[in-house]
């Protein structure tokens, strides 16, 4: 896929800021997506002390969630680790691994946070409307908002509040262990972004996408 660059990625976190503002205007909180058959996990390691962002696409069937395509991308890092900022060091080695990969995803796990951010625009959000696919935010950890305890069991979710607005959801995918935040970043509801963390999720904590990405990632 061939992915239309929308503004540079050497920048200072001023300029970031204006882009995230301006960008997180087009972000559709709708439902916009036909049948899926194919979801991609993104993931993003860094080698040589965080000099080269090294990034991993994987590929896999829907529902049956079977490993089917791949792609890692490596670039020099030119963004510095910042909370709120993660797209700008990341998504560059991310674009460059989507446009390897043979097989177009229809649904995008990333990981990272969708609209469950300080400025309402994470790396699925920025993914999102980059690539125009629909594209989901699965944190392992919060950046922004409270919320009380989800219920131990498996689906479990309570909503992800930040300043009065509900910016996602708090999902337990296993009991027994610790919960994804989940957030929308493109033309998907919250409420489809769980169906569908919870339809690549299998006995584990992490997706299947998450899963297969991280290790590509990780090396």
């Amino acid at each position: 896929m061939k992915i239309q660059q929308r503004h540079e990625w050497v920048l200072t976190a001023e300029e970031a800021i204006v882009i995230q503002q301006d960008l997180r205007q087009e972000v559709i909180v709708q439902d916009q997506f036909g049948a899926v058959q194919h979801v991609a996990g993104i993931d993003v390691g860094f080698e040589q002390d965080g000099a080269i962002t090294r990034a991993a696409v994987a590929i896999l069937t829907y529902p049956e969630l079977k490993f089917c395509d791949h792609a890692i991308a490596r670039r020099p890092t030119t963004f510095p680790y910042i909370p709120g900022f993660l797209s700008f060091r990341e998504v560059p080695a991310v674009l460059d691994a989507l446009e390897q990969v043979k097989t177009m995803p229809d649904l995008l796990l990333c990981d990272g946070q969708g609209l469950a951010h300080p400025r309402r625009f994470g790396i699925a959000c920025h993914l999102g409307i980059l690539t125009n696919i629909p594209a989901i935010g699965v944190g392992k950890s919060r950046l922004v908002g409270k919320h009380e305890d989800p219920p131990d069991e498996r689906g479990a979710w309570v909503p992800l509040i930040h300043k009065s607005d509900t910016i996602g959801a708090v999902l337990k995918t296993r009991p027994g262990t610790k919960p994804l935040y989940i957030s929308l970043g493109h033309r998907i509801s919250l409420e489809s972004a769980l169906a569908y963390v919870m339809g690549c999720t299998t006995k584990y904590r992490l997706p299947e996408t998450t899963r297969h990405a991280h290790k590509l990632a990780s090396g």
